[in-house]
């Protein structure tokens, strides 16, 4: 079946005569080695990147709205327009990495991401607004699956929910720093010569990603995964059977529901409710941008903290479930406390993005309850749910509240979210337990 013996990978071998030699040839690339670094720093990078140019989109869009002559409501409209694609996208991408690995997809992601950003720098009407978010959704939809996808291919199976941490730990850390860097940047330099400078830097990454993104040469688990690939349906058939195969196993199902809840509260309560019914408690608007930044420093913290805690116990089911009843308190906390000082709503805004962590170990548990052939898939999923719920906790409260709210309002508005917490962890108590198999 191969040219060389499986037996010595490390002399350099090359599977020419097996179908699934087009995954690689050339010399064997070691799991956990140099190289499994390089390239999960760089699509780590990746990550970091594209969410500095989905985070500048709050700084910049005001600039836009100026130069091209749109509507506050046409800013607004663009900003979901981005939203629901990516969310759409989000759960073709995983299939897609499953199919077809990293290489090249990562590359192409990259290439989409940066011609999205060189046309954001064009944005002269709403035609092209609209155009520059749907190629930025699409391209985005690989970054941060496509890093846990690489992590789950490059290190060993143990270590899946450790490097998706990681990557959450990153992306949020960006999401902290990011705006006040756009905003800095933003006072010697014109919106469109920054977004042109995302843009060629998207450019350098192209370069990296095509040179050195692989895949890791392929063990026997891995080939006998390659031989199944060339008997898969067409693409559209496969992508919906893999997609159909993760929806019908309940440990996905479930683990998406925890994590969709969690990160869906952080990131209505980090990005928009929080700093809201601070402002409503008489809080100076100053500390709204405070607030955001101390969420994602608290989910930077929790991401890789809950998946080491859950690696060191062998158990995934409590740590997911304490975590989110924890966040959920502190949501409660954050809404219902009649007056609190501003440390205090500091620290609590903490602790929603820091229990908000346990939020991957729906990644992890996803990942480990499909075969390794669609690892991507059930990530797709996972983070898909996220940000629908996401999208769907900051959209549904503005729909309950009156044009003056005061702090009584918000508290019936947003009781939806430790309701919704809550039943995330409930249905934790029903996933089966996988950390043992790692053991």
């Amino acid at each position: 079946m191969a040219t060389t013996s499986p037996a010595a990978p490390s002399e350099g071998i090359t599977y020419k005569k097996h179908p699934g030699a087009r995954y690689l040839h050339g010399p064997h690339r070691t799991i956990g080695g140099v190289e499994a670094w390089l390239v999960w720093s760089l699509c780590a990078v990746f990550v970091i990147w594209l969410f500095a140019i989905q985070t500048g989109y709050a700084v910049v869009s005001p600039e836009i709205q100026k130069t091209a002559a749109l509507t506050v409501t046409q800013i607004s409209l663009a900003g979901s327009i981005y939203t629901w694609a990516f969310a759409l996208c989000q759960f073709f991408s995983g299939a897609l990495l499953d199919r077809f690995g990293s290489r090249p997809l990562m590359a192409i992601a990259v290439a989409l991401v940066t011609a999205g950003a060189f046309l954001y720098a064009q944005t002269s009407s709403m035609g092209t607004l609209v155009a520059a978010q749907i190629v930025l959704a699409v391209g985005s939809s690989f970054g941060f699956v496509g890093a846990g996808y690489v992590g789950g291919q490059w290190f060993p199976a143990a270590r899946y929910g450790l490097m998706f941490g990681l990557v959450q730990c990153l992306a949020s850390l960006g999401s902290a720093f990011g705006q006040p860097a756009i905003s800095w940047q933003l006072r010697h330099v014109t919106w469109q010569q920054l977004l042109n400078g995302f843009g060629a830097a998207g450019v350098l990454l192209i370069v990296l990603f095509a040179l050195l993104v692989r895949n890791p040469s392929p063990g026997p688990e891995q080939l006998a995964q390659a031989t199944a690939r060339t008997s898969r349906p067409p693409l559209p058939a496969s992508i919906f059977r893999d997609l159909g195969t993760c929806f019908r196993n309940r440990n996905v199902v479930l683990s998406a529901a925890l994590a969709g809840v969690s990160f869906g509260s952080m990131l209505a309560m980090g990005v928009l409710w929080g700093p809201r019914v601070m402002e409503a408690r008489g809080a100076a608007t100053s500390l709204a941008a405070v607030l955001t930044a101390v969420s994602w420093l608290g989910l930077a913290v929790g991401a890789p903290l809950f998946n080491l805690l859950s690696d060191h116990w062998n158990n995934r089911r409590v740590p997911a479930v304490v975590g989110v009843l924890l966040q959920a308190v502190a949501v409660a906390l954050l809404i219902y406390l009649p007056k609190e000082t501003n440390s205090v709503s500091v620290v609590t805004m903490f602790c929603v993005g820091l229990f908000a962590g346990a939020h991957m170990l729906g990644f992890t548990v996803a990942g480990e309850s499909v075969p390794a052939a669609l690892v991507g898939s059930s990530a797709a999923i996972v983070n898909g749910v996220c940000f629908i719920i996401g999208g769907i906790l900051q959209a549904v409260p503005g729909k309950l509240l009156p044009s003056d709210p005061d702090l009584t309002d918000y508290g019936h508005a947003l009781l939806i979210m430790p309701i919704l917490l809550v039943l995330g962890a409930l249905a934790g108590f029903f996933i089966r337990e996988t950390g043992t198999q790692n053991a």
